[in-house]
């Protein structure tokens, strides 16, 4: 238990901190998991749209310090790479 008063509100912000990023790490990964879906359903029109509120959702994370910026930037291109080969499939057949 913390013994000072400075350390008292340290744990307080910690706390309230960490909810706060628990809830954007979660809408994120939401996201993510429905972009990848709108993928694999094979619905170009539905999965741009789902691509472009996930990478939203992924800069307003890396923004709040919830995840490092260069791993949002990896998150974001490998969600593009999967669109653009649902795009170059439809386009083949």
């Amino acid at each position: 238990m913390p013994h000072n008063q400075q350390a008292r509100k340290r744990v307080r912000q910690d706390e309230k901190r960490r909810i706060r990023n628990k809830a954007r790490s979660s809408v994120m990964k939401t996201q993510i998991k429905k972009t990848r879906a709108a993928i694999e359903t094979g619905d170009v029109a539905k999965s741009r749209e789902a691509l472009r509120t996930a990478m939203s959702k992924i800069d307003l994370a890396a923004k709040g310090g919830v995840i490092h910026k260069n791993t949002a930037g990896r998150r974001k291109s490998a969600l593009s790479r999967q669109l653009l080969r649902l795009e170059k499939g439809k386009g083949a057949s």
